[in-house]
């Protein structure tokens, strides 16, 4: 089974991706990227679209509901080239994908994300129109509709066969039950028996039980999203049975990982930093103590759960705003 990390808004970065690739991610996609913010040459939203080396195969996600700039967008990804040394020439992405399935409310209001499920018609304009302008496999992450009394699943799958879509993920929750409660791998399962192209499983899998429950309904892949937030090993624990999972870890264990993601991570958002910074000098892009501070208290604080004085620590980090700081407290640490 290949497990792949979710786009998750304010997450998925090259750094976070990086790491979760050393850690046995098969595949990795971007945050969000507007495609209305491509449309309108917001250089923001390009940041979105940077890699770093090392990072394995990445899937650029779009967001939008006017099918002219999801298709300027899906050029515009589609131009971007590889900035690995070996392949300079290789698409920066291995696949556009659409996302219609974000329960979000700021997406929502724009009729993107999980709005499009209550209109298949304009899953599939959409779709084709990006499926005009890219060369590289196309996908649809979306969700089995609105409500459990409206069920539009089936109407979505034949929309992305019927468009060319290679395959389509499904968050087997819907709209209203955001990112909480019953999956519905009934649904899953009856997606994958009817489907022509691969399926992709997400939602609810945090662990090897979870795992088992989706890899049943006979997905080819299963995305792991909030469960990596805090746990990105989580990729390496599920694909070798051998390995401990970390909710029956031993101290030492866990509290190695901890500090071992927390340097790792912290370095990558660094080389991050530096290519914004030398890529778009004209634009904001934080200072260094800035673009640490927001790391650690995005990503960095969640990976010391469970661990004597965790509160305390993280409450230590949640105070810190520059490098030099952190350094500091890490060094600390290490030697406690």
């Amino acid at each position: 089974m290949k497990y792949v990390l979710a786009p998750l808004a304010g997450f998925t970065n090259a750094a976070f991706r990086r790491l979760c690739a050393r850690r046995g991610a098969a595949l990795s996609y971007t945050e969000m990227v507007s495609a209305a913010g491509l449309a309108h040459g917001s250089s923001p939203t390009r940041h979105l679209m940077e890699t770093l080396p090392g990072e394995g195969p990445v899937v650029c996600q779009l967001f939008g509901s006017r099918p002219d700039e999801l298709a300027f967008a899906a050029r515009e990804a589609t131009m971007l080239r590889s900035i690995s040394e070996d392949a300079p020439d290789a698409p920066r992405f291995c696949a556009i994908d659409l996302n219609a399935g974000c329960p979000m409310p700021k997406i929502v209001k724009e009729c993107a994300g999980a709005a499009l499920v209550r209109d298949p018609q304009l899953v599939y304009d959409c779709l084709k129109a990006m499926k005009a302008e890219t060369s590289l496999p196309l996908t649809l992450k979306t969700r089995p509709g609105p409500r459990p009394d409206k069920i539009v699943l089936f109407e979505l799958l034949d929309a992305a066969e019927s468009a060319g879509c290679a395959g389509m993920t499904l968050h087997a929750r819907f709209t209203s039950q955001m990112h909480s409660g019953e999956t519905h791998l009934d649904l899953l399962a009856e997606l994958v028996q009817r489907s022509r192209i691969p399926i992709t499983g997400n939602g609810g899998v945090y662990n090897r039980v979870t795992a088992e429950h989706m890899a049943a309904t006979g997905v080819e892949a299963i995305m792991i999203g909030r469960a990596a937030m805090a746990n990105p090993w989580i990729f390496a624990d599920l694909a070798d049975p051998t390995r401990p999972e970390d909710a029956a870890d031993a101290d030492d264990r866990r509290r190695r990982l901890q500090n071992e993601v927390f340097r790792e991570h912290l370095e990558s958002a660094l080389e991050l930093q530096a290519r914004l910074a030398r890529l778009y000098p004209e634009d904001h892009v934080p200072s260094v103590d800035d673009f640490v501070a927001y790391t650690l208290h995005t990503h960095l604080f969640r990976y010391f759960n469970r661990r004597a004085n965790a509160a305390g620590f993280r409450k230590r980090l949640g105070e810190i705003r520059t490098l030099a700081e952190v350094r500091a407290l890490m060094a600390e640490e290490m030697t406690s």
